[in-house]
């Protein structure tokens, strides 16, 4: 059976995800986006499983040194540049069908549950342009921020905006004055 991939990413208007290294809104945090973020990658759906987390090597690294590895998650980094995976990382894999590849091995077959990207840019745009099932758990920030990273829109000719999805509250939120949202969006045609 084909693996189910989940991407979750947080965006603000103009798509922007990330500002020299870090989220656009820095030093701005959203607590409930933060702990929807670690509620979601870090909860598996099967007990005495764990879930992966696939990053680029930028987004490892802008993930302060003392969160490194994040926990309770299986970290791969993805490079096509280092040599050997870095410190804290579970597993360096050098694209993302070695990534996948790898979650497929004997030693992480059994171990792992849900596969979750995690970023960058590259990586969203190869995992959502590629023929795995897909969920994108997005959330909106309804405020635009100065970004210099950016993710493609979701192509709603490939994916759906689901009406609502267990656990996750689909109205709009506030934090720190600013106004965002959480969206799921499910693959409904093959490539």
């Amino acid at each position: 059976m084909p693996r189910l991939l989940y991407s979750i990413v947080a965006v603000c208007p103009n798509m922007g995800i990330g500002q020299n290294g870090k989220l656009p809104w820095h030093p701005l945090n959203f607590r409930k986006d933060l702990k929807h973020f670690q509620k979601m990658t870090s909860t598996p759906s099967v007990e005495g499983k764990c879930n992966a987390v696939l990053m680029g090597r930028k987004t490892w690294f802008s993930i302060p040194k003392k969160c490194r590895p994040l926990e309770n998650r299986i970290n791969i980094v993805l490079s096509r540049e280092l040599k050997e995976k870095p410190e804290g990382a579970h597993y360096l894999a050098c694209d993302f069908d070695s990534a996948l590849a790898l979650l497929d091995s004997p030693d992480l077959q059994d171990k792992v549950d849900l596969v979750w990207i995690i970023g960058g840019s590259a990586l969203y745009k190869e995992a959502i342009e590629s023929p795995a099932l897909h969920r994108i758990f997005v959330t909106r920030i309804l405020q635009d921020f100065e970004s210099d990273t950016f993710i493609t829109e979701i192509n709603l000719n490939k994916f759906k905006l689901l009406p609502e999805f267990p656990g996750i509250p689909m109205d709009v939120q506030e934090e720190n004055g600013i106004q965002f949202k959480f969206e799921v969006y499910e693959r409904i045609t093959p490539i």
